[in-house]
């Protein structure tokens, strides 16, 4: 049976995809189902103009937490005799723990809330954009300026609503891992078009 696929960009429809099966959500929710709808929503799934792009702007803020602390950290463990590689690593390894376990909870969350919701995609589920969103500052040096997180988020909203090849096709994968596998390609496209920018912007 022929089932109505959403999106949280307001640019992309919602689409007819078939071979999808959701299950019946439970009469009644619980605790786990409350912390998997928090998670996937990310306080702001449920704003009536574009929750993706809301989505989008807590990874940046995210982002920008990470950048201010990551600065202090540095600060500190120069001062006391550190040289900069190590901290990069260490920084570029947190970083990757830290995405590993917000892709890994939301395939998770956004599997729970389709259940939830009765609806594929649901468009409330933005836990994606934020994976995707703090994917493309991956190689981003967090003392970058302010020019490589307005490109950062512009480049992502870019590829996410765009969706080339082979994005949209990773849409049609089971329930939470096809919410969150669309927009984690978006972000190492974002990604590789940022490293190319800083890049430039170091050389010049």
């Amino acid at each position: 049976m022929p089932i109505l696929k959403e999106s949280s960009d307001e640019l992309n429809p919602p689409v007819v995809v078939t071979r999808a099966f959701i299950a019946r959500a439970p009469r009644k929710r619980t605790p786990l189902d409350g912390l998997a709808l928090a998670v996937a929503t990310c306080g702001v799934g449920y704003m009536p103009v574009a929750p993706g792009t809301w989505g989008s702007v807590v990874g940046v803020g995210i982002y920008l937490m990470l950048r201010m602390a990551s600065a202090e950290v540095f600060a500190q463990a120069v001062a006391r005799g550190w040289s900069v590689p190590p901290l990069e690593s260490f920084r570029m390894t947190f970083m990757l723990v830290m995405l590993i376990v917000i892709t890994i909870a939301g395939i998770w969350a956004a599997s729970r809330a389709e259940s939830l919701m009765g609806r594929k995609d649901p468009g409330a589920v933005v836990i994606d954009e934020v994976a995707g969103q703090l994917i493309t500052f991956l190689f981003v040096p967090f003392n970058a300026g302010l020019w490589a997180v307005v490109a950062g988020f512009l480049a992502f909203r870019t590829f996410d609503i765009w969706k080339p090849y082979p994005i949209r096709r990773l849409e049609a994968l089971e329930s939470g891992l096809g919410i969150m596998a669309d927009d984690v390609l978006a972000g190492a496209y974002a990604a590789t078009l940022m490293s190319l920018l800083t890049s430039i912007y170091l050389l010049l």
